[in-house]
């Protein structure tokens, strides 16, 4: 199992499609975290009870921007939210987990997270691999495809590991700086060097 993360708008989606197109099953932990929050769960009743009816849309669901903009400019309801939906995801992604192992189909899964560190998911993984931009880009990327301000923007960076210490606890780096193409050869790199391990590991486990 790779788990896959990296700083806020360093590309990470991106690397989670070349891998999926690839043939590798990924784990979404941010659709998962959206099944946390329908409408009648348990989850969507406690964010409802712990923030107010202020965080619903019109038709009932949760209004992710406005909860988004609520947690990210308050560090205590930014753990309030993450006490509630956290635990909920990570049952969620080692149910999928468990299901991928057990039916062997697919030769790599993934475990796509952003706080894969941050909510402590990395235990669930055998290497972690992590997106990197360098911060004036991915800030620039984010404000543009989220339409923040700047000052929005690096609080949600604040509200993550800082990148310098996801590089260093990663086991592979992936750099997104440059061109498409330029992430699309390390990916295709680092995606043939982990099929030989895992080909390498199921020679020694048969043996």
């Amino acid at each position: 199992m790779i788990g896959l993360t990296g700083g806020i708008a360093s590309g990470k989606s991106t690397v989670a499609e070349m891998l999926r197109q690839r043939g590798a099953a990924v784990i979404d932990a941010d659709r998962l975290g959206h099944r946390v929050l329908e409408p009648g769960s348990e989850g969507w009743h406690e964010v409802v009870t712990a923030f107010g009816p202020e965080v619903l849309a019109p038709d009932g669901s949760i209004d992710r921007k406005r909860l988004g903009a609520l947690v990210f400019a308050n560090p205590v309801a930014r753990q309030r939210l993450n006490a509630i939906s956290h635990p909920r995801i990570r049952a969620m992604a080692e149910e999928a987990i468990a299901q991928l192992r057990q039916a062997g189909t697919v030769p790599l899964a993934v475990l796509d997270a952003a706080l894969l560190f941050e909510a402590g998911w990395d235990d669930l993984c055998d290497e972690v691999w992590v997106v990197s931009a360098p911060e004036e880009v991915a800030l620039e990327r984010l404000v543009s495809r989220n339409g923040l301000s700047v000052a929005a923007a690096r609080e949600r960076f604040r509200a993550q590991l800082p990148v310098e210490e996801k590089r260093a606890r990663g086991d592979v780096v992936i750099e997104n700086s440059g061109t498409l193409a330029e992430l699309e050869r390390q990916v295709e790199a680092v995606w043939q060097q982990a099929l030989q391990r895992a080909s390498s590991d199921q020679a020694e486990a048969s043996a």
